[in-house]
């Protein structure tokens, strides 16, 4: 079951003032059951808490924000953590996400350990981005929105964006039945190249900044994309080879008269191990 809600009162900041129209970012929020996923999300979209746990099956959310100044539309998807449902992740659209929100509780270290499960599906997407940006620059496909240049289309073979992850250990408001010190959550996170915050729902502690800081991460990964596709196309365009170029360190003298009597003894004599013994010296 699927619900969408997409709030229209106070809590969306107002639309911008300018003609452009908000920059669409995807959030994907995962974790196992009971985490405060639907909580965080909650309190950022509606400023609502609830302690009744309501478990979920699959959520959608849309709100508005201005962060540093730009507008963003955020379609969030709050999904399943329970076991029985973790299966629906593979086949569903959720992994098309541009930034994932791997939720644990600083209460629980199981709940930690829970999100080796997302994780591991998360770089599986990320290495079929991979895989996409590569087949788009061997075929001469380079991104033209410079704001937003990951759209899907049969060209493209789909996303070429990597997806942004961070970690939020949720309830720190409980701190007296903390198992997963701060730190062990941030070296999880470190070592899997993910963002990492402490949050309470209940609390209202780091909700807006941790979803502040997905965004920036999503323009930062547009960003490169970005400038590396122009850097191919422009070398594809000038008929320069983007790989293999070696470039020497320091200019070489002009040969003395000495030299150029031996390079020209040189030239009159026929090189021995062919090319193999050039590519030697590289």
């Amino acid at each position: 079951m699927k619900k969408l809600h997409s709030p229209t009162n106070s809590i969306s900041s107002p639309p911008p003032a300018s003609d452009q129209p908000p920059i669409p970012i995807s959030i994907t929020i995962c974790g196992d059951g009971g985490c405060g996923k639907s909580s965080i999300t909650l309190r950022l979209v509606r400023s609502q808490w609830t302690s009744e746990y309501d478990p979920t099956i699959e959520d959608s959310y849309s709100t508005t924000r201005r962060i540093d100044g730009v507008v963003y539309h955020l379609s969030i998807t709050d999904t399943a953590g329970q076991e029985e449902y973790r299966g629906m992740w593979a086949s569903s659209s959720n992994l098309s996400a541009d930034a994932f929100l791997l939720v644990y509780d600083i209460t629980s270290r199981a709940s930690l350990d829970a999100l080796e499960y997302f994780n591991e599906l998360i770089d599986m997407e990320a290495e079929t981005r991979a895989d996409n940006a590569a087949r788009a620059r061997k075929a001469g496909i380079f991104p033209t929105v410079p704001s937003y240049p990951d759209a899907s289309s049969p060209q493209s073979g789909g996303k070429t964006v990597p997806p942004v992850k961070m970690v939020a250990g949720n309830k720190c408001d409980l701190s007296a039945q903390r198992e997963v010190p701060a730190a062990v959550g941030l070296e999880w996170a470190r070592r899997r190249g993910c963002g990492f915050m402490e949050t309470s729902a209940k609390l209202e502690v780091n909700i807006e900044e941790t979803f502040a800081l997905l965004v920036r991460r999503v323009e930062e990964a547009r960003r490169i994309a970005a400038a590396e596709a122009a850097a191919t196309a422009a070398g594809v365009k000038g008929g320069l080879a983007t790989h293999g170029v070696t470039k020497p360190l320091t200019p070489l003298p002009p040969p003395g008269d000495d030299e150029r009597e031996d390079n020209n003894e040189k030239k009159r004599k026929p090189r021995k191990g062919g090319l193999l013994r050039w590519l030697r010296c590289w």
